[in-house]
């Protein structure tokens, strides 16, 4: 199978990488996770950061910022290689649309996972795991076996869910130095996002063409 073009992923890619350059050198990584990464207590009010981003718009906006470049490096790398066939299938607009929805469910299960938190939290990893949960529904197909109630579909999803948040955990310790500040919620939110969302969007990029 060959990998399809994917204007849109390369472009959502080449945003993120320049955004995460400019919070880089213009800004430090400290500074611009502080301004625009999503903080739990900043939704309760508990927290206020003046001259932040809109709180509102965090959860968008943390997604181009990371912690390094490793950080950076490993999340593109998944990027564009499922957004590429996710939107040869879903078109770039929905494909858009699913890492806006995907970065706001990270944002809202991180939330209910840890409310009280003062740590930003950056990254595209949970928008990311939309992608990767529709990627997931849309081109596993090798044969899995099934594990008691659970059907080999269900269970090559699992698979490639605990591989992602395997993945994330290796490149957390490297650039954040610990597991406290990696949002495990986040990537559930937004992979469960994913996987809800695919056959409504296929539906809806397919309606009328039958």
């Amino acid at each position: 199978m060959n990998i399809p073009g994917g204007k849109v992923t390369n472009w959502l890619a080449g945003t993120i990488v320049a955004a995460f350059l400019v919070s880089l050198f213009v800004w430090g990584v400290d500074y611009a996770a502080v301004f625009g990464g999503f903080i739990p207590l900043r939704v309760t009010g508990g927290l206020d950061v003046p001259g932040g981003v809109p709180v509102w718009l965090t959860p968008l906006s943390a997604a181009f910022l990371h912690a390094g470049f490793m950080h950076l490096a490993f999340n593109m790398l998944m990027l564009l290689f499922c957004g590429r066939f996710v939107e040869n299938v879903l078109g770039g607009r929905l494909l858009l649309l699913l890492f806006v929805i995907g970065a706001y469910a990270a944002a809202a299960t991180e939330f209910a996972f840890n409310p009280a938190s003062d740590n930003p939290m950056i990254g595209a990893s949970g928008a990311i795991s939309a992608i990767l949960g529709t990627y997931a529904l849309l081109y596993s197909q090798r044969e899995v076996k099934a594990i008691g109630p659970l059907s080999g579909n269900v269970v090559r999803i699992l698979w490639l869910a605990a591989a992602w948040t395997i993945v994330q955990l290796m490149v957390g310790l490297v650039s954040f130095g610990g597991l406290g500040r990696i949002a495990i919620g986040a990537h559930i939110g937004g992979f469960v996002a994913g996987l809800l969302l695919t056959r409504p969007l296929v539906h809806a990029r397919f309606k009328g063409k039958r």
